[in-house]
């Protein structure tokens, strides 16, 4: 299973994401461009000494992205999906795809994919939006679980 990034911008989130990815032994994806340097130092402290153990592949643009993944798997989220995480069916070899913090992602990738958005549910009509770092791992979670892999 692989987690993508697409132009993140807070280190910090950037790095858990890393360190969730290598526990869970999934690849992380970064897109386009990123609001921090690879070297930052609160990207390495967040991921921690766990930087050799996630696979870590670099796009340099959101399109090239795209355009390479036509036949695969990809599950978006977003706030302003109508089905819910939980409703997804989770195999091996699936993308989730994920926004910047503050952007989320481009209107043409729900356009070019449009059956292919969800959403973790938000309650309360004041928050707008979850952590990166939390929402990848909500979804994370709910996918292993649905492939039986949480023992």
């Amino acid at each position: 299973m692989h987690v993508v990034l697409v132009e993140p911008e807070i280190p910090p989130n950037t790095g858990n994401v890393a360190r969730l990815c290598a526990a869970t032994q999934l690849q992380l994806h970064l897109v386009g461009r990123l609001g921090f340097r690879i070297t930052d130092r609160h990207l390495r402290r967040a991921g921690l000494d766990y930087w050799d153990c996630v696979q870590v592949h670099r796009h340099e643009s959101v399109h090239e992205f795209f355009d390479g993944v036509p036949s695969c798997r990809l599950f978006l989220f977003s706030k302003k999906a109508h089905k819910t995480y939980v409703n997804a069916a989770f195999q091996e070899n699936d993308f989730l795809v994920f926004g910047s913090e503050t952007k989320g992602l481009p209107t043409w990738i729900f356009e070019q994919y449009p059956d292919n958005i969800w959403r973790i549910p938000i309650f309360h009509p004041q928050v707008r939006s979850l952590n990166l770092a939390g929402a990848v791992s909500i979804v994370v979670y709910e996918a292993l679980r649905q492939m039986g892999k949480l023992g």
